[in-house]
């Protein structure tokens, strides 16, 4: 039996090992379900087991969480490959990592912590990549970051900075929405403006989520990316811009955090189905 293999341009989910038996079980209709790898790096066992089992009936989304591709050190060379062996045997449609660093000296730290846009970080930005894709043996995804603070000596903008990311590596694009709403509120910019400057025609997927809502010292408010909550409408009005500039795309909806029911969760799934074939009609 041939496996599904391209994501199609439809909602998807996280894969969570407490849905594993309702996923086999039901079946629910969403278009994907995207994993992260360093979940799946063990030789075998149960996570093996359902994920062959699922990737039957469904294409999946490979996203890396620990590459460190920002990081100041050279890449892990075993964890690169354990990612090439785990694309290999589950062939995913995409494969995606963060614009993020979480290694340092000390060794692992569990974050996806941020950068600042100079001509140095560019290129250690872009020799990572470059080695990635060729260990992997195909394209890299790179996800833009949620922000909390800008780094005084950055050099580009962070669309600036992404672009030159991709013109220099030939890598694609996952656009993080959410992402770019926290940003936006956090640093004070207007989000649509984010979106008009990015380098769109390289974004291959998209992820949503929700957020939590803070406030910093001085009373203003602080969102956090905690994948913990349901979308709010604002990401929702901000996904459908997308949309409109983009056409449909494959759309995870993420949530990592205070995870609900499976029914829950394809819910949202199927709002952003909605939403890609009213953007569609419109058009």
């Amino acid at each position: 039996m041939r496996v599904p293999s391209s994501l199609p341009d439809r909602g998807g989910l996280g894969l969570k090992a407490e849905h594993y038996r309702d996923i086999l079980a039901a079946k629910p209709d969403v278009g994907f379900f995207e994993i992260h790898a360093e979940n799946y790096m063990g030789g075998g066992g149960p996570p093996h087991r359902y994920l062959t089992a699922i990737r039957v009936d469904y294409p999946i989304s490979l996203h890396g969480v620990g590459l460190s591709i920002g990081g100041d050190r050279p890449l892990d060379r075993d964890h690169l490959q354990r990612l090439k062996d785990l694309s290999d045997r589950y062939e995913p449609g995409l494969f995606s990592e963060h614009l993020a660093w979480s290694t340092h000296e000390s060794g692992y730290l569990c974050d996806l912590l941020p950068l600042p846009y100079t001509s140095g970080t560019l290129q250690r930005v872009c020799d990572h990549i470059e080695q990635t894709q060729t260990a992997m043996g195909r394209q890299m995804l790179l996800e833009n970051p949620s922000s909390y603070l800008d780094f005084e000596e950055s050099t580009y903008s962070e669309g600036q900075f992404i672009a030159e990311i991709v013109r220099r590596t030939g890598c694609g694009l996952l656009l993080d929405v959410n992402n770019v709403f926290i940003s936006a509120v956090n640093l004070k910019f207007p989000a649509i403006a984010y979106i008009d400057a990015y380098p769109l025609s390289h974004v291959q997927e998209i992820h949503i989520a929700g957020h939590d809502v803070t406030r910093d010292d001085a009373g203003h408010p602080l969102l956090i990316d905690s994948h913990g909550a349901s979308v709010v409408d604002e990401v929702w009005d901000l996904y459908a811009a997308v949309i409109a500039r983009t056409g449909a795309l494959p759309t995870l909806v993420e949530r990592d955090n205070n995870v609900p029911s499976l029914d829950v969760l394809v819910a949202e799934a199927r709002q952003a189905d909605r939403l890609m074939r009213r953007m569609a009609k419109a058009s």
